[in-house]
């Protein structure tokens, strides 16, 4: 085939995405955005059409020119950042709206109030960037969120309160009525995250204490149900297709009525990556066979839909959601070489059933893996299961919506099928999980070349033997680095107004404390502590330390002995009358998980380290609690460092611990803690403060002058955010 009868096969969106992402990217100062552009053009080069070039350049230059647009734009609310405010706007289950100033801003905590129109107070913050591995990136997933005609989120409004607030109106409201008359609260709360998206409620429901529902749909791998994407858009549009085509419909009305459907169906639920992508694809599609022009390429569809998203949403390049959407379409298109590779005797609906949930996960892998910090066992099974439901259900809860009020008798069908869907998340969300740390950049690049094999074997080009020579090698060469050089190190993670210390030897892992939030919901141990562990590769506790019985310090326990295996839980005092301490002994009590008393003197060895007990002596206990906190001394040849937990000076001076490289200040660097004379004894070198928002004046300017005086060098993690220190 000669060069000018191969040009013209490549879509001109695909080159152009390139070019605006490129543009994007540089925009953002990453450098290797250039290597994006060239990308694209050297594939419009190798399609023998230089114009595509040019539209490389075109795209560049409009995907920089649409980031500058987003990210140079006034913050409204700065005059106002750090005040104690009221606020009046549109609550719709993610943002607060504002039309005076134009704004949006995020809530914390989350109202409890459905969407509508709020009166809410609180103080303006900026919002924080990610304080812990694994954690989450608010600044950056709020940056994302903003578009060229919609305001970026630039403020959270924490200890919010509110005041006022009325149900909202007009089609959504009506919609949202619909969905949940007559049904219970859980499975309402499932069809509004089915059908809306809007997950607030449905992340508030248990199945019992301590098993929330969003977290059995994240084991299960059935988290993508409640994220509107290509599955919603095409249950509808194939009812109605069907519904048409039994009318006896010409194919210009079969298909062109869903077309023009589909941005009414996308004002209603929302924007966001996958639902956005959603619907241009399935827009372009059904205008395409509309006009009777056939199915476009799915790969020039797929580039036109990124192109149209990004340059709405340029910053929707670094959001996971907009990743995981184009990269699972993108691994579906090889649904048909894959079912070719499965018995030709079985049914063809059943062999791409199988491929596609497979190789959903597999295009995905990376990002859940190393986003979420763990990959599900059980999602082929589950998602066959839950697919069968979910291909009745989303019509039916879409029929209810558009019902309002009048959809009794529909939700009599809808409440057994969300019921059944429950069951099948509730069952398959027990099952065990894969736990994976953070994916480097090597990592990435293993996958790529695993992914680029298993490709060349679908296409017949390298044989099986081949593909699981190359999968073996790379998984080699990614657990050679952890097991040549394995993590000795002390991490001071960041759960804000609290403590959690990770102690990580080669043959020892050891916790101590794991933060809590004190007149507040949210769980620290299962949402903070639990994923960072995750991240950073731990997979099991050998000891989990709890200081004593204070909310911020052992509250987080009870969700790290739910999440991971741990082989011993150590306390100091046994109070049979403290709540949190009662039940962090009960869920050790659950997962089998055996408690000891430790006292002075008690000690573990590992690597050539030894933690040592340093209190309590348990001969008499005080009234109060920070008195009997279990205090550590860590040991490595000469190094020497302690966590004293909320210990008071006068206990301080007690310890005996003689003279110190590195210090964890106790009580968060309260005044009445970390003394001259204790200072004066120990002579740190180093000292760690885990302290975050507080109304206790922690750490007090007194301590930080004394530290400073004995000649400290002082490190903060409400500044710093989670601090690694290794261990000689």
């Amino acid at each position: 085939m000669t060069s000018a009868a191969a040009a013209g096969r490549l879509a001109w969106s695909i080159p152009a995405v390139f070019g605006v992402m490129g543009g994007i990217q540089l925009g953002l100062g990453v450098w290797w955005g250039v290597l994006t552009l060239l990308l694209g053009a050297g594939l419009a080069v190798r399609d023998v059409r230089p114009r595509l070039a040019a539209l490389v350049l075109l795209g560049a230059a409009l995907g920089f020119g649409a980031e500058r647009l987003v990210t140079g734009r006034a913050d409204p609310l700065a005059p106002w950042q750090g005040a104690q405010v009221t606020l009046t706007g549109g609550w719709d289950g993610q943002f607060l709206t504002l039309k005076d100033p134009p704004a949006r801003l995020a809530v914390a905590p989350k109202p409890t109030a459905r969407p509508g129109t709020l009166v809410i107070s609180g103080r303006l913050v900026t919002p924080e960037g990610q304080r812990t591995p694994g954690g989450f990136n608010q600044a950056a997933w709020l940056r994302a969120q903003g578009g060229v005609f919609l305001p970026t989120p630039t403020a959270v409004l924490v200890a919010a309160k509110v005041r006022d607030s009325q149900l909202e109106k007009g089609l959504r409201g009506w919609f949202r009525r619909g969905l949940t008359v007559g049904l219970p609260a859980r499975e309402a709360a499932l069809m509004t995250a089915i059908e809306l998206g809007d997950r607030a409620e449905i992340g508030r429901e248990e199945f019992t204490e301590g098993y929330g529902i969003r977290d059995a749909f994240n084991r299960s791998g059935l988290a993508h149900l409640m994220a509107l994407s290509g599955q919603n858009v095409a249950l509808i549009t194939v009812v109605l297709i069907w519904g048409l085509g039994w009318l006896g419909l010409p194919p210009a009305w079969r298909y062109g009525l869903p077309a023009t459907l589909l941005l009414p169906y996308l004002a209603l639920v929302g924007v966001s990556p996958s639902i956005t992508r959603a619907v241009i694809m399935g827009l372009t599609v059904l205008a395409a066979l509309a006009l009777g022009r056939g199915r476009p390429d799915p790969y020039g569809l797929m580039a036109l839909a990124a192109l149209v998203c990004l340059l709405l949403f340029p910053l929707w390049l670094l959001d996971i959601g907009f990743q995981l959407s184009f990269l699972a379409v993108l691994a579906l298109t090889l649904s048909m070489k894959a079912a070719g590779r499965l018995p030709e005797r079985w049914p063809l609906w059943l062999r791409l059933a199988l491929v596609a949930t497979v190789l959903a996960e597999l295009g995905t892998l990376p990002v859940i893996a190393g986003t979420f910090g763990q990959l599900p066992l059980v999602g082929l099974p589950a998602n066959l299961a839950a697919g069968a439901v979910m291909t009745v259900l989303v019509p039916l809860g879409f029929l209810a919506g558009l019902l309002g009020p009048a959809a009794v008798l529909v939700n009599l069908l809808v409440r057994p099928l969300a019921a059944a869907l429950l069951g099948i998340v509730e069952v398959f969300g027990q099952a065990p999980v894969m736990a994976w740390g953070q994916v480097s950049a090597a990592g990435f690049v293993a996958y790529t070349v695993c992914a680029a094999a298993g490709v060349l074997w679908l296409w017949g080009r390298v044989r099986l033997s081949a593909l699981l020579g190359v999968v073996m090698a790379c998984t080699l060469l990614t657990l050679l680095p952890g097991t040549l050089r394995p993590a000795r190190d002390i991490v001071f993670l960041d759960v804000g107004q609290g403590d959690a210390t990770l102690v990580r030897l080669p043959h020892l892992t050891l916790l101590v404390d794991a933060g809590g939030s004190v007149g507040s919901d949210y769980d620290v141990g299962g949402r903070t502590v639990v994923p960072a562990l995750r991240a950073l590769g731990v997979r099991k506790i050998d000891v989990v330390i709890g200081t004593h019985a204070d909310t911020d310090h052992i509250e987080g326990i009870s969700g790290v002995l739910r999440g991971l295996p741990v082989g011993e839980l150590w306390i100091g005092q046994r109070k049979s009358d403290d709540p949190v301490l009662t039940t962090v002994l009960t869920a050790a009590g659950e997962a089998g998980v055996p408690v000891r008393e430790v006292r002075r003197g008690d000690q573990v060895t590992s690597d050539g380290v030894t933690v040592t007990v340093m209190w309590p002596t348990g001969t008499v206990w005080s009234t109060e609690d920070n008195e009997n906190s279990v205090a550590v001394r860590i040991q490595s040849g000469r190094w020497t460092a302690a966590i004293l937990g909320d210990l008071p000076d006068v206990t301080e001076n007690h310890l005996g611990l003689g003279r110190l490289n590195l210090l964890k200040v106790a009580h968060h660097g309260s005044r009445y803690s970390t003394n001259t004379a204790f200072l004066a004894e120990t002579t740190p070198a180093d000292a760690v403060i885990s302290v975050g928002r507080n109304t206790y004046g922690h750490p007090h300017p007194d301590v930080l002058g004394r530290l400073t005086t004995a000649g400290a060098e002082v490190w903060r993690t409400d500044q710093l955010g989670t601090i690694r220190w290794p261990i000689p």
